[in-house]
């Protein structure tokens, strides 16, 4: 493990130095933030919208025992937002883009097409991680931001649904209790995340050595580890803005 981190730091400053002499191309840094986001956008919005739904169905009732159906879309918001779209929406696109960067990329080494790249004097590091990572980081930010929206608003639906709480109520909840410092954070959480995909799924794939089985092997591995990075990230974030 502490092998593999220290392979992905390399990367990463490769792939930064490789951006900044003017190696990454547009093209292929929009290329790849369609393959990663945009094609994982529908499946990411309908997991965090179950998401939401299922928490407001756990909460509604309960709260409504209380008196406190007020504080029903302050809470789900909160949740949704601090939590719930960054993590859920990463793993999402971890599971469905970072097993496809690990097994393009494994396939790329197991036959010998990284090898072709060096004899053409290309760095293979720059050229295969850089747009893959500044993909991921520039655009699982903005599906957050739209699966944030789609989670309240689903949280709404259900609210209204189970104990007919209006709407008013709901979104005037979530002024109060959201901050700009909550979206903020949860931003910062997509930005780490996207990058942390990208860079561990790349770096796995990369590593593949032998066959095809080994590439089924190392996607595996790379769905995994991004996911236990993420998580740590997750930890970690949480620890210094929440404390």
């Amino acid at each position: 493990m502490i092998d593999f981190l220290g392979s992905c730091v390399k990367n990463l400053f490769s792939s930064i130095r490789y951006s900044l002499s003017g190696g990454t191309r547009f093209c292929s840094v929009l290329s790849q933030a369609a393959a990663i986001s945009y094609d994982s956008l529908i499946i990411s919005l309908v997991v965090v919208f179950v998401s939401a739904a299922v928490i407001a169905l756990q909460v509604s009732k309960q709260f409504l025992m209380s008196g406190a159906e007020a504080y029903i879309g302050g809470s789900i918001a909160v949740v949704m937002i601090r939590e719930i779209a960054p993590g859920f929406v990463a793993l999402a696109i971890g599971a469905r883009a970072g097993t496809a960067i690990s097994a393009e990329i494994a396939n790329m080494q197991v036959t010998s097409q990284v090898d072709a790249i060096k004899t053409l004097k290309i760095d293979p590091v720059g050229y295969y991680f850089a747009p893959r990572i500044m993909a991921a980081a520039i655009t699982v930010p903005m599906v957050v931001l739209i699966a944030e929206f789609v989670g309240i608003v689903g949280g709404m639906v259900v609210a209204g649904m189970t104990i007919g709480l209006h709407p008013a109520r709901y979104m005037h909840s979530v002024w109060l209790w959201l901050s700009t410092k909550d979206i903020y954070i949860s931003l910062l959480k997509a930005f780490v995340f996207g990058i942390l995909i990208a860079l561990v799924c790349a770096t796995q794939g990369y590593m593949t050595k032998g066959g095809a089985k080994d590439v089924g092997i190392s996607t595996t591995r790379a769905a995994v580890l991004s996911t236990v990075y993420m998580l740590v990230a997750d930890f970690i974030i949480n620890l210094i803005f929440y404390l």
